[in-house]
């Protein structure tokens, strides 16, 4: 600012005071500093302009203060969290975008209205509580609650409450920043179903396990048959259980958990399956699974997949009705078939065990050309969903 430009200057030059104008002063080490200056004309005893006193206010402070505010200001505006200032007796005083996506009310529609408009009914004791502990000078961290939303939703947020002061240090309002975690406690609540849906099932399979175990101790008089049988069939548990835990327990497609059991035994390609897409429940995934498994392993020994002659066709379709559900699986043109033993495990497993846990029936046909194992069982329960 040139010499004559200054309030100084202009108050001589103009003969008046020059109040409110703000400018910035060099000092010797190079630094700037912001003042405001109040010139004050001397007049002497006729009134005419013999001097001027001035004064200087450093604005240094109130710079930085209105900075860091309007930073402050920023931040609050900016935040994706609920940032709320109420007075002690809960009429809101400030309202950020962020509140405004959390709860879905304009800063317009909350600004002076109770802050209880987004607190449910039977939590409204909460706020007194909050209210109470604010006056106390406490500051709250991390409350989980519920709160609701315009369209009448009900969200789970996070609250921290601070205490606000005035400038005497008299508590006269608190601020509150609430984090929606909705998805969050969503997420909590769905891990804590599936390990209940887990335990469950893994409980399932231990039962399914034991009875193997017993079945095939029955049925094998030799120990090392009698390991490698059950290996081989918890084995084959494991691989129905990698498909659940896969879909987190939804379910599978009777074409992934074909595949997936006929795999150690044989060529996919010497398989031909057909059928729509269903996404069979746990419970149907387990025990299929272990009968497809039982078809696979007599294959393996006596059947289509010891030799590199033969076909196995696998189709299921669901009635006309809607309710009924089929399966079939026919192995033919291979080497003359067999069931292994009479009544072995296997025989077993698909004559009563996968049918009666379906709630169906399963009929085992065989010649010496084919082997067809067909079982049919209402829907309710096989699909999880049809796609």
């Amino acid at each position: 600012m040139r010499h004559d430009e200054c309030p100084m200057a202009m108050s001589l030059r103009e003969g008046r005071d020059i109040r409110g104008l703000e400018a910035i002063a060099e000092r010797p080490d190079g630094s700037r500093v912001a003042f405001r200056p109040f010139p004050v004309l001397l007049r002497d005893n006729v009134g005419e302009i013999v001097g001027a006193l001035n004064m200087l206010v450093d604005l240094t402070d109130q710079k930085r203060n209105e900075e860091s505010a309007q930073h402050l200001a920023a931040i609050v505006e900016s935040s994706d969290d609920a940032i709320v200032s109420k007075t002690l007796a809960g009429v809101v005083r400030s309202w950020n975008k962020g509140a405004e996506r959390v709860f879905g009310y304009t800063s317009e529609e909350m600004i002076g209205r109770s802050i209880t408009t987004v607190i449910p009914p039977e939590r409204l004791s909460e706020e007194a509580s909050i209210v109470g502990r604010v006056r106390k000078g406490e500051r709250i961290d991390h409350y989980e609650t519920i709160r609701l939303r315009k369209d009448g939703a009900r969200i789970h947020v996070s609250l921290m409450v601070s205490p606000v002061k005035d400038l005497t240090g008299r508590i006269v309002g608190a601020s509150k920043i609430a984090r929606d975690i909705t998805e969050k406690k969503e997420k909590e609540e769905r891990i804590v179903m599936l390990m209940r849906e887990v335990n469950h099932r893994v409980k399932n399979q231990y039962a399914v396990i034991l009875s193997m175990i017993r079945e095939t101790g029955n049925r094998t008089g030799d120990n090392t048959e009698f390991e490698q049988q059950v290996r081989e069939r918890i084995m084959a548990l494991a691989r129905s259980h990698d498909l659940l835990v896969h879909a987190e327990w939804r379910g599978a497609t009777i074409s992934d958990l074909l595949l997936a059991q006929i795999k150690p035994f044989g060529d996919e390609s010497s398989i031909a399956i057909s059928g729509p897409l269903i996404v069979l429940q746990p419970n149907a995934v387990q025990y299929l699974g272990i009968a497809f498994h039982e078809l696979a392993t007599n294959s393996a020994k006596y059947g289509v997949f010891s030799a590199e002659s033969g076909n196995i066709t696998v189709d299921w379709h669901v009635g006309d009705d809607g309710r009924t559900f089929y399966l079939a699986w026919t192995e033919s043109n291979g080497p003359p078939i067999k069931l292994g033993r009479n009544q072995g495990f296997g025989k077993i497993v698909l004559e009563r065990v996968t049918p009666l846990s379906l709630g169906g029936e399963g009929i085992l046909e065989q010649t010496p050309k084919h082997l067809v194992w067909t079982v049919r069982a209402p829907m309710e329960n096989i699909a999880a969903s049809i796609v």
